[in-house]
């Protein structure tokens, strides 16, 4: 076992990168036999697992701190040299498909494996190389402006992330002043924000249509590794939100505003950032009394989650507290040589904090299972099923609320609940905007936020900005990181809330049962696509017309029994 601390922070030059994978591509090529094949191609995995490592340790500590003069360097090397050393990958790619041991390789690796070499083939090319390295310095170019944000607020500064617990509070002259502070830092960065996303559509546009597509659409479907759905299925699945869940969110919210003692029709968004008259569900403790409650619930809720925690602790693989310079958001990533997953977080007091360390261990339970997969590509799924082991944890999790909540153990199950089904007409808002903008590349700033505006007030229409200009001229999309980072990565969650509020149906039929079911998912890796996947572990489709709807109100109903 490694601590986080004692993994040295390095980079390969590339010239040696560039040296080992072409030794390895001649070691293929003189290959006599199909078993000396196929050490070269694990050979091949253990350097790449050694190269992931190094660019991943430096992603991380880049969130930690994107001030530091030296982990900024390292990332604009890696921003430029990472689709480089993707082309070597894919030349290697090249070799196993012509491979006269094809069949025998396809045997040992799989079907699946073939079918990411593929697709790697289908999205990467030479001659997209400089658009892939300026998206790649786009990208971070957004993350430095989010994470630097320095918001005055009541005589202090405080970034996005910390002003979190403002935007919620009880009082609502501090939701509103909170709210209307961090509109007014987005507006005076709108024309930066804007002009980096302007910049990133048109480099993904031009890769599209280099590589032959009608537009970034499908390339960036590929991207993801989607094999077994496409944008049309999508689209329909959309519709069955559209369809069942607006009308259950908006009986949601006005009950959420009988519980706040306001008129529905006069409601600011910030108003609904509260969920009781009393305030939210509260953590009863700091940060370090939430980890001793997840370290206390995890041994208690299985033996493989309580070994899992108890590693995630001892080699400090979590680092939790929003603070300056700290990139803002939540994730889990994989180190592979140290077979280590490491959850990355911004507590600030309320009780997101343990939505996201529930969630982000869902994540890192997984991995952690998956561990030992000696395929690199086989250790983690495709992203929409990854977000199913991080948002069924969530629920996994609601037995051991009163550790975290006391008394407020059971608002905080209610408003979890009523948040699941809430987020679907959002989530949905964010992938049909999404679409748009990639299917109109050449369309103004202003344009889009007209469009997202339009978009938003059809599935979320509760929604007034009061006071707030740029989010009222529909500037909130320019805050969520995945429409910058990564394209068509957010109708993932919704796809996963679905088939989680179906582990949490199961959960209330039998837990252990779920349970075992849950841990038999996290245990297949990435070793199948999503809908192979859905099916080997016998979870429901959510694409099969029906099915959201039939979900959403079972879902509706456990709510309606714990109501408040």
């Amino acid at each position: 076992m490694t601590k986080f601390e004692n993994m040295p922070v390095k980079l390969t030059p590339f010239s040696k990168i560039k040296k080992k994978m072409e030794a390895i591509v001649e070691e293929f090529r003189s290959a006599d036999n199909e078993q000396k094949a196929l050490n070269v191609v694990k050979k091949f995995h253990r350097f790449t697992d050694e190269i992931e490592t190094e660019m991943t340790l430096v992603s991380i500590h880049y969130s930690l701190n994107t001030n530091d003069e030296k982990i900024v360097k390292a990332n604009e090397i890696i921003d430029e040299t990472s689709p480089l050393i993707n082309n070597l990958i894919n030349n290697f790619y090249k070799l196993l498909l012509e491979s006269k041991y094809v069949n025998f390789l396809r045997e040992k690796l799989g079907n699946f494996y073939f079918f990411m070499i593929e697709n790697s083939l289908r999205i990467y090319d030479e001659k997209i190389i400089d658009e892939l390295v300026k998206e790649n310095k786009l990208t971070s170019e957004y993350d430095k402006v989010m994470s630097s944000a320095q918001i005055e607020f009541r005589g202090e500064i405080y970034n996005l992330s910390q002003m979190g617990k403002f935007i919620s509070d009880i009082n609502r002259k501090t939701r509103k002043e909170a709210s209307i502070a961090v509109d007014k830092w987005l507006g005076d960065n709108e024309k930066k924000i804007g002009d980096i996303y302007d910049e990133l559509v048109h480099v993904r546009d031009n890769m599209a249509k280099k590589l032959g597509f009608k537009n970034f659409v499908e390339l960036g479907y590929l991207r993801l590794y989607r094999s077994d759905y496409n944008s049309e299925m999508v689209s329909s699945y959309r519709k069955q939100i559209s369809e069942t869940v607006v009308n259950i969110c908006q009986k949601l919210y006005k009950k959420q505003a009988k519980r706040l003692k306001l008129n529905f029709n006069k409601m600011a968004a910030y108003d609904f950032n509260i969920a009781f008259l009393d305030g939210n569900p509260k953590p009863a403790g700091d940060s370090q009394y939430l980890l001793e409650c997840a370290k206390k619930m995890y041994e208690n809720m299985s033996p493989e989650t309580g070994e899992f925690f108890n590693f995630m602790l001892d080699n400090h693989l979590m680092d939790l507290i929003a603070r300056q310079y700290k990139a803002p958001g939540g994730y889990m990533t994989f180190i592979n040589k140290y077979k280590s997953p490491f959850i990355f977080a911004n507590f600030n007091g309320t009780e997101a904090d343990v939505n996201v360390l529930t969630h982000e261990v869902g994540h890192a339970f997984q991995g952690y299972l998956s561990r030992n997969i000696s395929i690199p590509s086989y250790r983690m799924p495709t992203l929409e099923a990854c977000e199913i082991h991080s948002m069924s944890m969530e629920f996994f999790a609601w037995p051991y609320m009163d550790l975290f909540f006391k008394d407020d153990a059971k608002k905080y199950c209610v408003s979890h609940l009523e948040d699941a089904i809430k987020f679907l007409p959002y989530g949905i808002t964010i992938d049909e905007f999404q679409h748009w903008v990639y299917e109109n590349p050449n369309v103004s700033h202003e344009e889009r936020c007209k469009k997202f505006k339009e978009i938003e007030s059809k599935y979320t229409p509760h929604k007034r900005y009061i006071d707030c200009p740029c989010y009222s001229h529909g500037g909130y999309w320019m805050r969520q990181t995945h429409v910058f980072s990564s394209p068509f990565y957010y109708i993932d969650y919704t796809l996963a809330q679905v088939i989680a509020m179906s582990f949490l149906v199961m959960m209330y039929k039998n837990k252990d049962k779920a349970f075992k079911k849950y841990i038999k998912l996290c245990k297949c890796g990435g070793k199948y696509p999503f809908l192979t996947l859905l099916e080997k572990n016998h979870l429901v489709n959510p694409f099969v017309d029906g099915n959201v709807k039939k979900i959403v109100l079972k879902a509706y109903k456990i709510l309606k029994e714990k109501e408040l």
